[in-house]
């Protein structure tokens, strides 16, 4: 990593929190903090559960429970059980704390408006032209590859959009029966692995690994959300599969696709896949490719 680049980032990050004022206790001059504002800001209109809003903003539990505590103490939020189960806690905002939660949005819009005022209109567009960038590019850094169980709950909602995508954008529309796709048991290890890609904790995408015995691995099933798209997840997910099949010691990584899927087929060329003939049967195919990768 570069150092150059480590200070740059460091030196954004302490423009952002003096400019934007999160180090005052006093946030936008309410009597509360950053934290809890954010915290009222991501409870929103209809509620979300404690354990949501800890995978949302990366926080441990022990510090949401600190803030919740406050904002409750203030009449702002209540804390209660699930209905539906006693385990899980829900927080909702009162009327006391959506009306705070709009005093914080009205000067939230001052302040951006502050920052935007003294640059020329050519300066502003730059501005949120980047901000944009950077809001993307951190994003992108923000999703969690994991390897999981076929089974996992994840895994058959990211299978299940995937199959109702395909049926969508097939000429013939896509029936998982007729196709080649590998069960389970050949995504588990040592036959295969299966990534889910999840981002503020919800799953965003998926991809598996096929190491079938004396072949050639083969990627399958892989699938990024559209709200996740442009975040380079379709190449993320080939690196890490290139990288897991050659620690596994195969030099030819392969994988098809149907000709409704352009985008896909761009980016395997992009990155390195070259087309050869047919290696399999499947139906849905009309491009087979393969790539030779370099074993450890």
């Amino acid at each position: 990593m570069d150092v150059t680049e480590i200070e740059q980032v460091r030196r954004f990050q302490r423009a952002v929190t003096e400019r934007v004022g999160v180090l005052h206790d006093h946030f936008l001059g309410r009597d509360r903090p950053f934290g809890e504002a954010r915290l009222l800001w991501e409870i929103g209109e209809r509620g979300r559960d404690v354990r949501e809003l800890r995978e949302r903003l990366g926080l441990d539990s022990g510090y949401v429970s600190r803030l919740l505590r406050s904002l409750a103490d203030d009449g702002l939020v209540t804390v209660e059980p699930h209905p539906g189960d006693r385990r899980v806690r829900t927080v909702r905002l009162t009327e006391a704390g959506r009306a705070e939660r709009a005093v914080l949005d009205g000067r939230s819009d001052e302040l951006a408006a502050s920052l935007l005022e003294p640059l020329s209109g050519v300066q502003r567009a730059r501005l949120v032209g980047a901000m944009a960038e950077v809001e993307r590019l951190l994003t992108a850094a923000t999703v969690a590859l994991d390897v999981v169980d076929p089974d996992h709950p994840d895994a058959e909602h990211c299978l299940r959009a995937y199959f109702t995508e395909l049926q969508e954008r097939f000429e013939t529309g896509f029936d998982p029966e007729r196709s080649l796709l590998p069960d389970a048991g050949e995504l588990r290890p040592p036959r295969g692995e299966f990534l889910v890609a999840r981002l503020h904790g919800e799953p965003v995408g998926c991809a598996g690994l096929k190491l079938p015995a004396g072949a050639p691995a083969e990627i399958k099933r892989m699938w990024v959300a559209p709200r996740a798209r442009g975040l380079g997840l379709g190449r993320r997910f080939l690196a890490e599969l290139e990288a897991r099949a050659a620690r596994h010691g195969r030099e030819l990584l392969r994988l098809d696709t149907n000709r409704a899927l352009e985008a896909a087929i761009g980016l395997y060329h992009a990155y390195g896949f070259r087309e050869v003939p047919a290696f399999n049967d499947e139906p849905y195919a009309h491009h087979w490719f393969e790539k030779r990768i370099a074993v450890p």
